[in-house]
């Protein structure tokens, strides 16, 4: 059913996802879908966990046995493909807090690879943190745009996502270098 459910979410967006379109594709009656989700939020949470383990699953590939400029290149590649490949599942996993504790421990596993990259940067703590929300920025606004028709100019994308990755790398050095700058002071 989650299958199902991810496969409509990718095909008609967020507003093509409801438990009829999902029993229509699975040739059962809407009731009988509640024996195994709590109604529209319930598979709403299902294909959110999905995602979140499936993004998480990417990103950790992506970054076993790298580092540093290499890591961070290979996560942001893996993170553009999952929301070009998923569209919809993307949009969805991006949604809001996740409160449920299932959700949590999926989305933990995203940022403690995103804080496994940054250590290779020599980011730890707060900085690490404040770091993961700058490259979370940077590739959901690439993605976003990218999926939403925002690249009109007619120059090469993958250029333009390279020189992303460049500046990303950048900052994270320049970000490192001010750290260990403020440590040596103190």
């Amino acid at each position: 059913m989650v299958d199902t459910a991810v496969a409509l979410l990718d095909e008609r967006g967020a507003d093509g996802l409801s438990l009829a379109a999902v029993a229509r594709e699975l040739g059962v009656r809407t009731p009988s879908l509640y024996h195994h989700v709590a109604g529209l939020d319930g598979l709403r949470r299902a294909v959110r966990l999905r995602g979140v383990e499936r993004l998480g699953d990417v990103l950790q590939r992506a970054a076993t046995g790298r580092s540093g400029r290499d890591a961070l290149a290979a996560v942001a590649q893996a993170y553009r493909a999952f929301g070009r490949e998923q569209p919809g599942l993307y949009a969805l996993t991006l949604a809001g807090r996740y409160e449920d504790d299932r959700l949590a421990t999926a989305a933990r596993r995203v940022v403690d690879t995103v804080l496994a990259v940054l250590r290779g940067y020599g980011l730890d703590g707060e900085d690490a943190l404040h770091a993961t929300r700058y490259l979370r920025s940077a590739l959901h606004g690439f993605v976003a745009l990218e999926q939403e028709g925002g690249f009109a100019m007619p120059i090469d994308r993958e250029t333009s996502f390279a020189v992303l990755v460049d500046a990303t790398d950048a900052g994270l050095r320049q970000l490192a270098d001010r750290t260990t700058a403020r440590s040596e002071r103190a």
